[in-house]
């Protein structure tokens, strides 16, 4: 069993919004672009547990907080639909009254009763349920129930989609916020809990604990023993003397849900008592990465128990090192029918096909989501071996930057932190900024990489070197900003376009370093080498070099801002400007608030650069109409 497509309207930041699954997901995208709203609202329809918290949904999980339409008088309903496909045999039987079937290919339901084409490869059982939840006028409360999507009875409701059925499915949910409490105690839908409910041994094991504590004796010494007495003494000048009878002391209520709340797991802590026991706390005191580890270790005996489940996990990246990144998410996948994450870690990443990262963009509380795809102009071996980190990095930025060769990649981001560290007020380095920077491997592929990145909801720049005019303009369509130099060859633009100072001082450097090759030693640069033939000598020695970062050593080591290429200058002023604009003049900002005021009085507001999305059209998801209000 797996999800396919989950449709959400109404909760939280999302007015509207449909994304398809293919298997393993890991979902990307800039902050509250709803990666975490989204498993939210799967957990609504799809956790055991989820509506057993009152209340099930409250006034901040409406969309802009609006739950009412005095407008047309009724209320305004949160509504989540998942279809969860490929079915056993086992749900099959159980779920017989409920069961559609998933087109794969078309990637949506076959028509019916009785739907054509069922014995198609990629056809399969599959089930639709959806969760409403609303404001309820009578009660002055929020409710919310979970529901078949088939068969609608006459009178027009629907079957419940019970807590047991919803086992059937096997979902579950680990937040980042939440993970060591949810996994680690025995609060109902913890991990711990869900285990010793596969494992059938929840009766017995209270029962034992409950008759164990109810003989554990507590507070009986002298002092407390007396004062029990006197409590006893004196009651019974009011009272018979059977109702204040035996007043003693126990550890809890020893009720099963205070247990559940109270008791705690110890670990070792790795430090030696006297007695040379190991000292144990309670686990939150443990490292982060160390509770993450041990909830992952509980995950794996989940899917050993239950063989069918779907994990969905924010961020598994958080506190680990990328080695134990990867082993998790591999372990993880292994397991389970479905695993699903939120991520903003390379590393994570990198262990998925581009087809299964799901790039979730948000416009006027409409969602979207898009798999990435293997990039253009790369096969997939080629993103296995050279290209795989470099695209990760750019699928988690807002920004991306096409530079044409290694050079430029080497070069560029180390001018940004040079001219930063010497005037921060007109200069930021790259990453302070946000950009990830792709290697473009040849200028042919700088338009079609930009287009591709920029279909993705990125603000896209490129660096290049001059083009003819039909390249250019094909350069130009494709990215947001589009920066051509005017020169063939970044080193050849380096070498005369950086001062003269700052070329003798790097060269001195290098030669006083050891590090100039011996097959150039008849062209080692000295104090008095004219600059033409310095700046021969340097093409040389960087040609030798390729692929070293000595183009970029040579900007980074540049004394003041001048002695930077002004090329270099002006491209890194106009992307940071593009990122952060300045602010208006006084006179500019006055002039722009009359704009706007003007526009909104003409009811003619000013239009966003980019077009909001129209909001998707939902066959059959909308179950319920609107309940009016009283």
């Amino acid at each position: 069993m797996h999800l396919v497509r989950v449709r959400v309207r109404n909760f939280r930041g999302i007015a509207d919004g449909e994304v398809l699954l293919a298997g393993h997901t890991v979902f990307v995208g800039d902050n509250n672009a709803g990666k975490s709203t989204l498993l939210e609202a799967v957990d609504l329809v799809l956790g055991p547990e989820r509506l057993s918290r009152r209340p099930v949904v409250d006034e901040h999980d409406f969309y802009a907080g609006k739950y009412v339409d005095p407008a047309k008088k009724e209320v305004i309903s949160i509504q989540v639909e998942v279809i969860v496909a490929g079915l056993s045999e086992e749900q099959q039987r159980h779920f017989r009254d409920h069961v559609e079937w998933w087109d794969a290919n078309a990637k949506a339901l076959l028509d019916g009763p009785p739907p054509e084409g069922t014995d198609a490869p990629h056809v399969g059982a599959a089930m639709r349920v959806f969760f409403n939840g609303w404001y309820d006028v009578d009660e002055d409360d929020f409710t919310g129930d979970t529901y078949y999507a088939i068969p609608e009875t006459a009178e027009g409701s629907y079957v419940r989609f019970s807590t047991p059925d919803k086992r059937k499915c096997g979902f579950l949910y680990l937040r980042t916020l939440r993970t060591g409490a949810r996994a680690l105690s025995l609060e109902r839908g913890s991990l711990l809990d869900v285990i010793l409910r596969l494992k059938e041994t929840r009766l017995t094991m209270w029962e034992d604990l409950l008759g164990q504590l109810r003989a554990l004796p507590v507070g009986e010494g002298e002092e407390i023993g007396e004062l029990l007495a006197s409590v006893q003494e004196a009651v019974r000048h009011y009272v018979p003397s059977d109702w204040a009878e035996q007043p003693h002391m126990r550890v809890s209520d020893l009720t099963r849900d205070m247990l559940r709340r109270t008791l705690t797991v110890f670990m070792g802590t790795g430090a030696t008592r006297p007695d040379g026991s190991i000292y144990s706390a309670p686990y939150q005191h443990q490292g982060t990465g160390t509770i993450n580890v041990l909830v992952l270790a509980l995950l794996s005996i989940i899917a050993e128990l239950k063989q069918k489940v779907i994990f969905a996990m924010e961020e598994p990246e958080i506190a680990l090192p990328p080695h134990t990144q990867k082993r998790i998410i591999n372990s993880l996948r292994q397991k389970s029918a479905q695993a699903i994450f939120t991520s903003h870690s390379p590393y994570v990443l990198e262990e998925f096909d581009p087809g299964q990262v799901l790039v979730l963009k948000r416009a006027a509380g409409v969602m979207t989501g898009m798999p990435a795809s293997y990039p253009p102009s790369v096969k997939p071996k080629a993103y296995r071996t050279e290209f795989r980190t470099r695209f990760c990095e750019a699928l988690l930025a807002r920004y991306v930057l096409v530079l044409e060769g290694r050079t430029e990649v080497d070069a560029l981001p180390a001018a940004a932190r040079r001219l930063c560290d010497l005037d921060a007020t007109r200069f930021k380095s790259l990453e302070n900024l946000g950009v990830a920077i792709v290697d473009a491997r040849g200028e042919t592929n700088v338009a079609p990489l930009g287009a591709f990145f920029r279909s993705l909801g990125k603000t896209v720049f490129a660096v290049f070197d001059k083009q003819a005019p039909e390249a250019l303009a094909a350069i130009v369509a494709s990215v947001d900003h589009a920066y051509e130099s005017a020169t063939k060859g970044f080193e050849n633009l380096v070498l005369h376009g950086t001062s003269e100072a700052a070329l003798r001082g790097y060269a001195a450097a290098v030669v006083a370093a050891g590090d100039w090759p011996p097959h150039l030693a008849a062209k080692t640069p000295t104090a008095t080498t004219p600059l033409v033939d310095l700046q021969s000598m340097l093409s040389e020695y960087f040609g030798w070099a390729k692929g070293g970062g000595d183009a970029g050593d040579l900007l980074a080591s540049c004394p003041t801002v001048n002695d930077m290429p002004e090329y270099v200058r002006a491209t890194l002023v106009s992307i940071k400007n593009a990122i952060e604009p300045p602010p208006l003049p006084a006179e500019d900002a006055g002039a722009a608030a009359e704009v706007a005021v003007a526009a909104a009085e003409a009811d003619d507001p000013v239009a966003p650069a980019d077009p909001v999305p129209a909001a998707p059209a939902y066959a059959k998801f909308h179950p319920f109409p609107p309940k009016p209000l009283a």
